[in-house]
């Protein structure tokens, strides 16, 4: 939205709020001359709302105009009590000199004679009158700057939990390149064709973190090229010890995730499993229901090193900045599952 269709839509929005009052206190006006003064014409009542309401707009917009260079000349973040004291007691000086306008300048020229408690309170409401409509000014700050409140602390949420996500796959990639090299130099003595085959795994594996570690969001399909390399590397590395199956349906190969989801997740699952050629770990990859399910059996260490249980903690919060629908965490006696929403 351009700033003129801004500027239009605000000056729209005080208008309408304008008009709420204007017709409010038409009908209450209306019903109260009604049965006050019964005896006048049709014509004079219309008369009266009409004149009425456009002076309840010209004192709504000279309120407003108050408000205005109050905002720039002396901000409720200076003075809070004593901003909101001196707009009332602006906004009621302002309904006082309307008020004598009218007593000199209208009531000589009325048709009818008004008794002198009905005058009385006429002087009254005109004082406490811009009181009340200086207080939809200030509701309408306190709302703004509590949405604006909540806006910042969801934004400084989110940037926490990409910077503790960063760390964790900060943590993850030289835990991970450590046992790689490892598992390449055992690889050159004995098998120096797969060690090659390995290297070049290694090497897309590197590639796509350094290609998208600034990327909020990538493809299923990006996602899954790079977890089959990531994939052919674990399964070198523990041989019969893991095993590793991925059932990705076609009709969700478009959706989004972030980058190196699915690391984090295996990573998670060989860290607190235990994975021997015995007692193999079995991981499915799946997608169901908008979901990408990463489901493994379940054979946990009694000592977890280095784990601060805060890696699907991280991810939860971070994907509860981009979709309604929760990362899902289910853990029976012989299964952990773990279901990420499809973006």
């Amino acid at each position: 939205m351009s700033l003129v269709e801004k500027i239009g839509y605000k000056s729209w929005r005080h208008f309408r709020n304008a008009y709420a009052i204007i017709l409010g206190l038409g009908i209450l006006s209306a019903i109260f001359r009604y049965f006050k003064f019964s005896e006048f014409s049709l014509s004079l009542h219309i008369n009266f709302f009409i004149v009425s309401g456009l002076g309840v707009i010209f004192i709504w917009e000279s309120l407003r105009l108050i408000d205005l260079a109050l905002n720039l000349h002396f901000p409720y973040e200076r003075n809070l009590i004593g901003r909101i004291v001196l707009q009332i007691f602006l906004g009621s000086l302002f309904g006082l000199f309307v008020r004598v306008l009218i007593y000199y300048f209208a009531e000589p020229y009325f048709p009818f004679q008004l008794d002198d408690l009905f005058l009385a309170v006429t002087w009254a409401l005109y004082i406490i009158f811009p009181s009340a409509i200086n207080l939809v000014f200030f509701t309408g700050y306190f709302i703004t700057k509590w949405k604006e409140g909540i806006i910042k602390t969801e934004r400084l949420e989110k940037e926490k939990t990409q910077v503790q996500f960063d760390n964790l796959k900060n943590q993850l990639n030289p835990h991970f390149l450590f046992n790689a090299l490892t598992s390449l130099n055992s690889l050159i003595r004995e098998d120096p064709e797969l060690a090659s085959q390995f290297l070049q795994h290694l090497s897309k594996v590197y590639r796509y973190v350094l290609q998208h570690k600034d990327e909020s969001v990538v493809s299923l399909q990006t996602e899954i090229d790079f977890i089959r390399n990531y994939i052919f590397l674990a399964e070198t590395r523990f041989d019969k010890a893991l095993s590793i199956d991925v059932r990705i349906q076609n009709e969700y190969l478009d959706s989004s995730i972030v980058p190196v989801t699915m690391q984090v997740l295996l990573e998670n699952a060989f860290k607190h499993n235990i994975s021997e050629a015995e007692r193999p770990l079995r991981i499915l990859i799946s997608t169901e229901n908008e979901y990408l399910i990463i489901q493994n059996n379940l054979q946990k260490r009694n000592n977890v090193e280095g784990s601060n249980k805060l890696g699907l903690e991280n991810l939860k919060s971070l994907y509860r900045y981009l979709t309604d629908r929760p990362v899902i965490v289910e853990e029976t006696e012989s299964q952990f599952t773990v279901k990420v929403p499809l973006l």
